[in-house]
């Protein structure tokens, strides 16, 4: 059912209507993880990271098969304008579909009220904000107990270093995750999707009318950076889909190689400045 729903090819006149199909996803995957597993003493403990794979169930599909139709475009197109040309749809697609995660998992982290939900994207929050307290910033500011988090003094030149050094393992590792996994490397896109949610939830004290503020916190420099990833996830898709539709010298193959190369670029590009946005224009916005 869902196949046909969200079949890729019904994208490239409309990749918006995967906010909507992110919001459908995330809140099956909130819901049904909420409604199976939250009794279950054991599994409740891990309920954060049954949501993120409840989300990359639902979502593989639409991504492998968009993934093989970007890789046969790439073989027709050179350059940067050619390559962003031909993968600008899906790359939108792509963004629509995490900020949809993102409404979805801040709207029934607050709803729901069940820390076990996202206990590990909190704990990965605080390793990030306050890295030595990192049980006592999850007791203040779980549902029970939310206050405001102060972080130690840190220079925004050591913050900016430390954010890029951070944000480049995680491309690096959306590579490998997109090289092996083809689609795969939807399970670090869902993952961020739901850390940032979990900050929002943090942000608002979990009050509903806060939820667009907060979004709008994270979001100012979360669409860079995500872009980033979802470029460098398209690229490693992409080599991946020509090694096994091409041989390894086969001059298409050596094309699909070249825009890959130049995807991966936009993605370092994208990334330092996400970075420069959050370190020095989003506490301007939101102190």
């Amino acid at each position: 059912m869902f196949e046909s729903i969200i079949n890729p090819k019904r994208n490239e006149r409309g990749p918006i209507k995967m906010f909507f199909v992110g919001i459908l996803f995330g809140s099956l995957s909130l819901i049904l993880v909420h409604l199976f597993f939250s009794s279950d003493f054991v599994l409740s403990q891990y309920s954060g990271m049954i949501v993120v794979t409840f989300c990359v169930m639902f979502s593989f599909p639409y991504l492998y098969f968009l993934i093989k139709q970007e890789e046969s475009e790439d073989e027709q197109v050179e350059g940067i304008s050619g390559v962003w040309g031909a993968h600008k749809d899906a790359i939108f697609a792509f963004m629509w579909l995490f900020i949809g995660f993102v409404v979805a998992f801040s709207f029934w982290n607050i709803a729901l009220k069940n820390d076990d939900l996202f206990g590990a994207q909190l704990k990965t929050y605080c390793m990030i904000n306050d890295p030595g307290q990192i049980d006592s910033c999850i007791a203040r500011n779980s549902h029970k107990t939310i206050n405001n988090l102060h972080t130690g003094a840190v220079t925004k030149e050591m913050r900016l270093f430390s954010i890029i050094e951070n944000n480049v393992y995680v491309m690096i590792f959306t590579l490998l995750f997109s090289l092996i996994f083809g689609a795969g490397a939807i399970f670090v896109l869902a993952w961020n999707a739901s850390v940032i949610a979990s900050a929002v939830g943090v942000f608002a004290e979990y009050h509903f009318s806060q939820i667009p503020l907060g979004i709008l916190r994270y979001m100012v420099h979360g669409v860079p950076e995500i872009a980033a990833y979802f470029v460098t996830a398209l690229a490693g898709g992409i080599i991946g889909a020509g090694v096994i539709r091409r041989q390894i010298k086969d001059k298409r193959f050596l094309r699909i190689i070249e825009n890959s190369i130049i995807l991966l670029f936009i993605g370092i590009i994208l990334l330092v400045f996400a970075a420069f946005v959050e370190v020095y224009f989003t506490p301007m916005l939101f102190n």
